[in-house]
């Protein structure tokens, strides 16, 4: 079973927003008290954190998949949903997200440092929210909007001050092991180091500092061969490349110069430029005769290139603490140098002035809408509520989408696809005796319509309410005309006396003014 991971494909997905409420209030005597559906709460976003206490993305290697909670539905009353919590991922310090395709999203450094994978979806409004003058009572409310998905790639770049660097048996490990008191895996064999190996080193009064054993590189390992390609990321934050050289290998045809010409030519190959870190050069297994001798031959040459030469046996520990305290010195120095590291600040991206709202495209024998707000439009809306799309049409019309279509010469009919949404689309369309018209077809017609505007409430719009000064001069009206009837000998009386015949008084006729039959309808 792995212990360490250092690059994982994570499956994320933020919270959907909660869906707005379509409710009226109702109490006793005011079965009609008006709308007061809540809105529905915000999805939770998911969130990569670095966090001092992980050093691995073995948690992710074996739970890929990462969700986050949703918000909740409103309800009545104006109560509106709680927010979905947000998914924290805590990552190792030096975690780099990228995008599948490879573009980066984030270079997590320093703890604390955190990145928005996934934003969680917007929260429908209920009708309480959607009421308005035109609109007084919305039998409909919005839908809440999906939360965003990604497959986000994390790869781990390990934050060290030395990188050791060398072929296979270079005795990497063994110089990890005596600096400091890690204990990595040592055997007789090549690729024993499967997996990077930190150190922390405290060298005399200095500050400590830690190193990283790197696996061991081969010619071609820039381009895949070995486990280079795979571990070559561990040295790009590292302050000083500490080559590692073998000066008792047996193979043919290697030599410590050779080791170092091949292992410098991998890192130039490599992606990073790491051509402005400085290198030392430490000659390994002096305890071997041979290697000794070796070792003080090619010590000049490398001196003559600009390298610090160390001579070190990591069996008898010879030259391990000068070497230890060399390094302290060259990594105090780049601390110092180093400008101070600034906190993260928040980045603001408005949108442009002149960026559209939406563009529409011709495709095969219809037409494409595109952009944020037709988009998620389509996505809050309820098809299923005929209220609701008249709703979304008339956002549509207002943000000029049906003006465009007109403009790119769409017809009546013609299919339109706003995200995974396909509609038969109809211009400026009016209503008249419930069959639907163009405006210019309809002429007189479409001013005579009885039905609402789209997404409206006919009932509201055809109703009329009495004001108190009318209702008194109907009572007197009704008052005068009783005392006439009254007054008149030859009228049939009735027990309390009203003629019964005659409907145009307190009950009103269907086409008069006034009447208690308007104020029952009303």
């Amino acid at each position: 079973m792995p212990t360490f991971v250092d690059r994982v494909i994570l499956h994320v997905t933020a919270g959907d927003g909660g869906h707005g409420c379509a409710s009226v209030h109702r109490e006793k005597f005011k079965p009609l008290g008006g709308p007061d559906g809540g809105n529905g709460g915000r999805g939770g976003d998911v969130i990569v954190r670095v966090d001092p206490d992980v050093t691995t993305l073995l948690d992710f290697h074996f739970h890929p998949h990462q969700r986050a909670s949703g918000g909740r539905p409103g309800q009545g009353s104006n109560r509106h949903g709680a927010d979905g919590a947000d998914l924290v991922l805590p990552v190792p310090d030096g975690t780099v997200v990228l995008r599948p395709d490879g573009e980066q999203i984030a270079d997590l450094v320093g703890a604390g440092s955190s990145v928005v994978v996934a934003r969680g979806g917007r929260g429908g409004r209920g009708n309480a929210a959607l009421a308005s003058t035109r609109r007084k009572a919305p039998g409909f409310a919005e839908l809440g909007e999906p939360g965003e998905q990604l497959d986000a790639v994390l790869e781990l770049k390990t934050v060290a001050d030395v990188a050791l660097v060398g072929f296979p048996s270079a005795g990497k490990s063994s110089l990890v092991s005596v600096l400091s008191a890690a204990r990595p895996k040592i055997a007789d064999y090549p690729f024993t180091t499967l997996v990077p190996n930190l150190g922390v080193v405290q060298a005399g009064d200095n500050a400590p500092y830690t190193v990283a054993d790197v696996p061991g590189l081969i010619p071609g390992a820039s381009t895949g061969r070995g486990l280079g390609l795979e571990f070559l990321r561990h040295i790009e934050r590292c302050s000083l490349i500490v080559h590692v050289l073998d000066c008792a290998t047996l193979e043919p045809g290697r030599d410590p110069l050779t080791d170092l010409d091949v292992i410098e030519a991998e890192l130039v190959a490599y992606s990073t430029d790491l051509s402005d870190r400085p290198r030392a050069v430490v000659l390994n297994k002096i305890d071997v005769p041979d290697a000794r001798e070796l070792a003080e031959l090619v010590t000049s040459e490398l001196t003559a290139r600009g390298l610090d030469v160390f001579a070190v046996s990591s069996a008898t520990r010879e030259g391990v603490r000068a070497l230890s305290l060399a390094l302290a010195e060259r990594v105090a120095e780049h601390r110092a140098a180093r400008p101070p590291q600034a906190f993260q600040r928040v980045i603001i991206r408005p949108r442009a002035v002149d960026e559209p709202d939406f563009a529409v495209r011709a495709q095969d024998d219809g037409f494409v809408v595109t952009g944020a707000k037709p988009l998620r439009w389509v996505r809050q809306t309820d098809f299923s509520n005929d209220e609701a799309i008249g709703f979304l049409a008339d956002r549509l019309a207002r943000l000029g989408v049906e003006a465009e279509l007109a403009r790119l010469g769409a017809e009546s009919g013609v299919a339109v696809t706003i995200g995974d949404v396909t509609f038969d689309w109809e211009p400026q369309l009016s209503r008249h005796g419930g069959r639907i018209v163009d405006d210019h077809e309809g002429g007189a017609a479409g001013a005579e319509s009885t039905l609402g505007p789209r997404g409206s409430d006919d009932r509201l719009v055809t109703s009329t309410r009495l004001t108190r000064a009318q209702r008194l001069a109907r009572r007197a009206r009704d008052r005068e005309a009783f005392a006439a009837r009254n007054a008149d000998p030859h009228g049939p009386d009735t027990p309390d006396g009203i003629d019964s015949h005659d409907s145009s008084g307190l009950l009103g006729g269907p086409d008069g003014p006034g009447g208690l039959a308007d104020e029952v309808r009303a």
